[in-house]
């Protein structure tokens, strides 16, 4: 709350509660999904989880496999998310090179690395106890 009652927040979400502020956080939520869309590994992501989520139901045998592989494809394209909001907070501080500012962008870029890995783990430990 604002010391001077008289003055607007600077963010109105801040006021807000209840029923309202879930269906504004809501909106800003599917306003960063389509500013997602707008990054070319999130598309890829997105796209590849079409495809894998469903072939998770079918591929796990027990609901833990299942959440296990769906979940691991809806944590990459989460971490991308958080990457490239890294990434564009970094890119409005200014376009100049710092070492802060490379060392941010490489540690979300090794978040994205290391959730790949996972879920390539998993879907490989999954295939495997099916098929082999």
């Amino acid at each position: 709350m604002s010391l001077n009652p008289d003055r607007e927040p600077v963010n109105a979400q801040k006021l807000r509660s209840g029923v309202s502020r879930m269906w504004h956080a809501f909106g800003y939520s599917l306003a960063g999904l389509r500013a997602g869309w707008g990054e070319t590994a999130f598309r890829q992501e997105a796209l590849a989880a079409v495809v894998m989520v469903p072939l998770a139901f079918w591929i796990g045998q027990t609901w833990v496999e299942t959440a296990l592989l769906a979940g691991s494809v809806m944590l990459v394209m989460m971490v991308e998310l958080l990457n490239t909001g890294i990434e564009t907070a970094i890119d409005r501080i200014g376009p100049e090179w710092h070492d802060l500012s490379k060392r941010a962008k490489d540690m979300g870029s090794a978040a994205v690395l290391l959730s790949l890995v996972l879920c390539v783990g998993i879907w490989l430990a999954a295939v495997w106890t099916r098929w082999v």
